[in-house]
């Protein structure tokens, strides 16, 4: 069950300290990730790099020698393994002093150039967003329960003041002529401790 190996794997926009490469996976297999080994043709380094829960198939090499041969092989990350690794590609890296056509729009352009700007996002941080809108949503809940319970005691309170309970309002007569209501008089409890 494990995937085929990646093909079509080329490096593109070669420059002095970095490199994309970049490779196609066969159709109708699950891949999770990837794997690149990448060395120095003469030896004095190596570097492996492993992404997983990404569909990316492109990665960009930093940090490279100037002027330095290398080799890279990919392998395709699967649910049951890792794949066969891809077939070796050579490159080179160019000099610092070389550059690029004065007629490009990329001369003098120090951007991160090959940064995913479509990257997916990691598992990680799906789960903390999730998270966070959970806890934004019981909050807003919350907010909205409580102000339901403000507002019927609100207009519970309204309803009682508005209607005259028969026991407490005799009808008089003072000089408006407008029914008016007793005045209770304050009521004190003196409790003694």
């Amino acid at each position: 069950d494990r995937p085929p190996s990646p093909v079509n794997v080329t490096v593109t926009q070669l420059k002095a300290n970095s490199a994309t490469v970049s490779w196609d996976v066969p159709e109708g297999d699950v891949v999770i990730g990837y794997a690149i080994l990448q060395q120095r043709q003469d030896g004095q380094m190596q570097r492996f790099i492993r992404e997983v829960n990404t569909t990316n198939r492109a990665c960009v090499l930093w940090d490279l020698a100037e002027d330095a041969d290398y080799i890279i092989q990919v392998q395709s990350i699967g649910l049951y393994g890792e794949s066969q690794a891809s077939k070796r590609v050579h490159f080179r890296t160019l000099k610092e002093t070389d550059r690029l056509p004065s007629n490009s729009s990329n001369q003098g352009d120090i951007t991160m150039e090959g940064l995913d700007k479509d990257r997916q996002l990691q598992t990680g941080e799906i789960i903390i967003i999730v998270a966070v809108l959970l806890m934004w949503a019981a909050v807003i809940a919350l907010f909205c329960r409580q102000y339901d319970i403000i507002k019927d005691n609100d207009s519970n309170n309204n309803k009682e003041k508005t209607k005259p309970s028969s026991e407490h309002s005799t009808p008089e007569r003072p000089t408006g002529g407008l029914l008016r209501s007793k005045k209770k008089s304050p009521s004190v409890n003196i409790i003694e401790v």
